[in-house]
């Protein structure tokens, strides 16, 4: 759903089209996952501009961020496990809110485990294009958070907003369950001083107990041998026009029309919505 979006608002806008593989998390990574995504999106008639970026490529860049907030003094060791935060912390718009701990050093005979950013007055106000308006106060809601994790590697919210501004992204188009992680990457692009693009976040597909299509809640893989089918019953999910007059096959002239129709105010303004039928 959310790369069809993408792609349709790009075109549409005459912008180009980049992708970007997030497997900055080593441990999630399955083997063969990247090739078959592009192999998916290939045999759905959809081309990218610019050379694929793979996060778990630029540890280097990263580190190089993260020095920059380190030297500002924006940026501290933390020493506390999960476990302690969860017992200590109360609940927030996405799990504990980390109360702050080691903010002032680390506890006595403790090492650090994790870096985390500081989010003292963080509040931030922005206008979705799908969503409408979103206020989070990021210190009261979320917390400090973490930049680098206990095992080393450099969290999602960091490596996104250095790869967002490294390619000069303009318009961010992604699902709705991003959502509450764009305000901690709209104040992670304020104190390094890079630009904030628009953002548009799509409605996520749902099973029946409202738990977003995966293959973890065993979600049939897409089935790309008669892709325009398939493609228009992602136009319709995000309330545009289904394109009736090409073959089963042609997906040169369904992108074509569809670009040429595609209007992101028709996209329903929900975080989710019920999958299609099969």
């Amino acid at each position: 759903m959310a790369a069809v979006g993408s792609h349709l608002d790009a075109r549409s806008n005459g912008g180009a089209w980049l992708l970007r593989i997030d497997d900055v998390d080593r441990q999630r990574t399955v083997p063969g996952a990247a090739d078959a995504i592009l192999r998916a999106l290939e045999a759905l008639g959809m081309h990218w501009d610019e050379a694929v970026l793979y996060q778990s490529t630029r540890d280097d860049i990263y580190r190089a961020a993260l020095e920059i907030l380190k030297k500002r003094d924006l940026v501290y060791p933390c020493s506390c496990s999960r476990r302690e935060i969860a017992d200590s912390a109360v609940g927030g718009i996405d799990g504990p809110v980390y109360p702050g701990t080691c903010r002032k050093g680390l506890l006595a005979g403790r090492a650090a485990r994790a870096e985390r950013l500081l989010t003292q007055g963080a509040r931030i106000d922005f206008t979705d294009r799908i969503q409408g308006r979103i206020v989070h106060d990021i210190e009261r809601q979320i917390g400090d958070f973490v930049l680098k994790r206990a095992d080393g590697q450099y969290a999602y919210q960091l490596a996104v907003v250095v790869d967002d501004a490294a390619q000069g992204i303009t318009d961010v188009v992604r699902g709705a369950d991003l959502l509450d992680s764009t305000p901690r990457q709209i104040w992670l692009q304020q104190q390094l001083g890079y630009a904030t693009p628009r953002y548009a976040h799509l409605p996520v597909a749902v099973n029946v107990v409202g738990e977003k299509l995966s293959k973890q809640t065993l979600a049939r893989a897409i089935d790309t041998a008669t892709p325009v089918p398939l493609l228009n019953t992602v136009l319709e999910f995000l309330g545009q026009p289904p394109i009736e007059d090409c073959a089963p096959d042609d997906t040169a002239a369904f992108w074509l029309q569809a670009i040429a129709g595609w209007r992101i105010d028709r996209v329903p303004r929900q975080r989710t919505l019920p999958a299609p039928a099969a």
